[in-house]
């Protein structure tokens, strides 16, 4: 509907005349040439020539200044302009002489109809608007399909502001005018989504009116709309926007700050040549979204004379980036102008009024209370569940972590057990006395020192011991060295039976058997050292009978350095204030296997049935148990891998460092009986949101302080003021004019001018 104001004139034809030698025309075309009478082509000369460029010009301005169609009940006058889908034409309705657009749609195959016909629906719903070009007349079955419209003689807001910015009373005035009309077309339901200066149109009176609603959407839909660059909130800026009332809101604002400095905010030459290298529309409406994002905001229009403080605290929060922080829609910025006219009118009142806030805060305060309090409880929860991810992603990666571990491990000895050399000379050597292995301890023990080397250049943890059992159970072998365990039988430690269970040693059922397939044993006392250890145990079969187990390769880790490394990186990953805790459990008995608290100078204190108790609580077990039976990582494990309600099995034994509910995720190390644990203290994860509320209610209380203070400064200066009254009239009667008084309006009474007359002129 731009196109009103836009478009170029039709060319005119009644200035141009033909050339000259109608006669030779007229002779030359009175009958057809023959070609073969005269045997060649025939050469057109320079007369001639001019002649048909003349005809053909004639040809296309007669096509110019004739209408598509007529319509009926109008004149048609002239052409106004051309655009994309057809052409808009002035017109004269023959009943009242008014004049009119009329738009015709001639260029069909380019026509979006769902785009025009939603022009045409707002328009028609918006005709009541003063502030909106108005729908006259729809002929979408005619040849070709128009509309009749207002016409406005004095072109778009964009064509005014081509001549320079406008003085800020004038654009003030513009932009309520157009706010107006988006209130009107807000409360019918109707989003514009593409309001700029080329889509206002200036009336006869310079007035605004909104127009071109081909991309405008009612409220409850989901479309997009696409805007024009620098008129268009970032957010809309997005293919997968919903409509929004804030979009116009921002566009408003937009074009008041084109108005008051003569551009529309963040244009400039570097946000030019970077949309020139974007070839594609996602390209620049992205490459739109980070400038404005990045950049500082628009200030120009706060160096503008004649632009106050509030005026342009009214641009910038149109403008603002964060949606939420916008006026939420053109009812609310209208409504901060029309604050702001009233402000600027009442400014002497103002002071009388200093109360109101007062009045608003203890009405305010308990709402203020309240939202501080689900302010609080949103951070909480927000932050509780920010934790837990965190610590369900730190768990998972502790799990396989283990898991890679233990599986190097277990490859370590299972490469060893199956080393021909090791198969033979345990087959050979295994039921020999302690004197005649040799052999055999040379061998293994220098394996187990390569083993170690390698661990120590890559910064792992070494293992406690390696030991050899033959079949019956009798070790043969042990790095390092114990005369208290050598030649001693251990068939009844689940590291060689791998039942999953420890017998005594004299009662072992009769058909107790070496393990035949790689073993994770469950927690054990050592015999050596009396220290709590796991043990991971892998057969030596014989190399001529592959089938046959002929001994029990093991190596033994202590409880208390299984995590030692992983609890060093977690520390350096997280020195946050936040401190968190490792553990490991065994699901077979839910014992605590790995705990910061578990090193040697506290299990050393501890008795057996001390050290069996530090298992997990029913609730854990009933959620891990849970979580066992479900897929690692699908959405069914995610309510059973965290809990904010953990307690720590060692709390019983250090209450002041392990007490209280602890925030835990846990997360299954596969290949192994095993269950990693991360935890952190409810508490410190809750510490910065309890300072928020601290901060918030103490902010609030000298809020109150400040605003009290204000106010009992206010009515003193007010009741000074006041006071000024009687200490003039003290004055004056100090001079002699005891019988002069004044009323509250300042007027002399007719008494006191009597009074003075009789007296005759006051003496100094």
């Amino acid at each position: 509907m731009s196109n009103q104001s836009e478009g170029t004139s039709a060319p005119r034809s009644d200035s141009t005349t033909a050339p000259s030698d109608d006669n030779h025309l007229s002779k030359t075309s009175s009958r057809p040439v023959n070609v073969e009478e005269l045997g060649e082509t025939l050469v057109q000369n320079s007369e001639l020539l001019q002649k048909s460029c003349w005809l053909s010009e004639q040809l296309i301005d007669a096509q110019a200044v004739i209408a598509p169609a007529e319509v009926p009940g109008f004149r048609i006058l002239e052409k106004l302009g051309e655009g994309k889908f057809g052409s808009v034409w002035l017109a004269r309705e023959t009943n009242t002489g008014k004049q009119v657009a009329i738009k015709f749609y001639t260029n069909r195959r380019n026509i979006d109809w769902a785009l025009l016909s939603r022009e045409v629906e707002k328009l028609a719903v918006l005709y009541t608007s003063r502030q909106i070009v108005g729908l006259l007349e729809v002929g979408w079955d005619y040849d070709p399909p128009y509309y009749v419209m207002e016409y406005l003689p004095n072109g778009s807001l964009a064509m005014l502001l081509e001549e320079g910015p406008l003085r800020p009373a004038e654009a003030v005035h513009m932009t309520r005018q157009i706010a107006r009309g988006l209130v009107h077309a807000h409360g019918s339901g109707i989003l514009h989504c593409d309001l700029k200066p080329a889509n206002i149109l200036l009336d006869q009176d310079l007035e605004p009116r909104l127009c071109d609603f081909g991309q405008s959407r009612l409220v409850e839909e989901q479309s997009h709309a696409l805007g024009t660059l620098f008129y268009m909130a970032p957010e809309q800026a997005d293919l997968k926007a919903i409509p929004d009332a804030r979009w116009d809101v921002y566009a408003l604002g937009a074009m008041f700050y084109h108005m008051l400095v003569g551009e529309p905010p963040y244009r400039s030459d570097e946000f030019e040549s970077l949309l020139k290298q974007q070839t594609s529309l996602e390209g620049r409406l992205a490459a739109y979204r980070q400038f404005v994002r990045e950049h500082p905001a628009p200030n120009r229009h706060r160096t503008v004379p004649g632009v106050d403080r509030q005026l342009a605290d009214i641009i910038d929060r149109s403008l603002a980036i964060d949606p939420a922080r916008r006026f939420p829609n053109a009812q609310a910025f209208l409504d901060q102008l029309q604050i702001r006219e009233t402000h600027r009118s009442r400014r002497p009142l103002f002071l009388l009024g200093i109360l109101l806030p007062v009045i608003l805060l203890l009405c305010m305060a308990p709402l203020a209370v309240e939202a501080i309090r689900v302010s609080v409880t949103t951070a909480r929860v927000r932050l509780t569940d920010r934790a837990l991810e965190s610590d369900v992603v730190s768990a998972n990666l502790l799990s396989r972590s283990i898991e890679r571990e233990i599986l190097d491990r277990f490859d370590e000895l299972l490469r060893i057990a199956q080393y021909p050399r090791v198969q033979r000379t345990v087959a050979m050597l295994a039921d020999m006395p302690p004197a005649e292995r040799g052999e055999l301890n040379e061998l293994m023990t220098s394996l187990k020192l390569e083993v170690d080397d390698r661990h120590r250049a890559e910064g792992r943890q070494l293992d406690d011991s390696w030991f050899l059992q033959n079949t019956t159970g009798v070790q043969i072998w042990r790095e390092p060295a114990s005369d208290i365990s050598l030649d001693e039988n251990f068939a009844h430690r689940d590291y060689f039976h791998g039942l999953g269970e420890e017998f005594s040693a004299g009662q072992l059922p009769d058909d107790l058997k070496p393990i035949s397939r790689p073993h994770l044993s469950m927690v054990y006392t050592s015999a050596t050292t009396g220290r709590y250890k796991v043990a991971l145990s892998v057969p030596i079969f014989d190399y001529d009978k592959p089938d046959q187990v002929i001994g029990v390769l093991a190596r033994s880790i202590y409880l208390g350095e299984l995590l030692v490394e992983y609890d060093d990186l977690l520390r350096d990953q997280y020195a946050n204030g936040v401190s968190r805790v490792i553990a490991l459990v065994d699901h077979r008995e839910w014992k605590l296997l790995a705990h910061p608290w578990m090193d040697d100078e506290h299990l050393s204190k501890l008795t057996l049935q001390q050290f069996l108790s530090l298992s997990l609580d029913p609730d854990a077990r009933n959620r891990l148990q849970s979580l066992l039976k479900l897929n690692p990582g699908s959405i069914e494990a995610a309510q059973f891998d965290r809990t904010q309600h953990y307690v720590d099995p060692v709390s019983q034994f250090d209450p002041e460092q392990y007490s209280g509910h602890w925030l835990a995720a846990f997360s299954p190390v596969a290949s192994t009986n095993w269950i990693a644990i991360v935890q952190e203290r409810k508490t410190d994860v809750n510490a910065p949101v309890e300072e928020m509320r601290t901060r918030l209610f103490q902010l609030a209380y000298w809020g109150v302080v400040l605003v009290f203070g204000i106010v009992v400064t206010t009515w003193l200066t007010l009741i000074m003021a006041l006071s000024e009254r009687p200490a003039k009239r003290r004055r004056l009667s100090k001079f002699g004019l005891p019988g002069l008084s004044f009323h509250s309006s300042n007027s002399l009474t007719a008494e006191s001018l009597k009074d003075s007359k009789s007296s005759g002129p006051v003496s100094g």
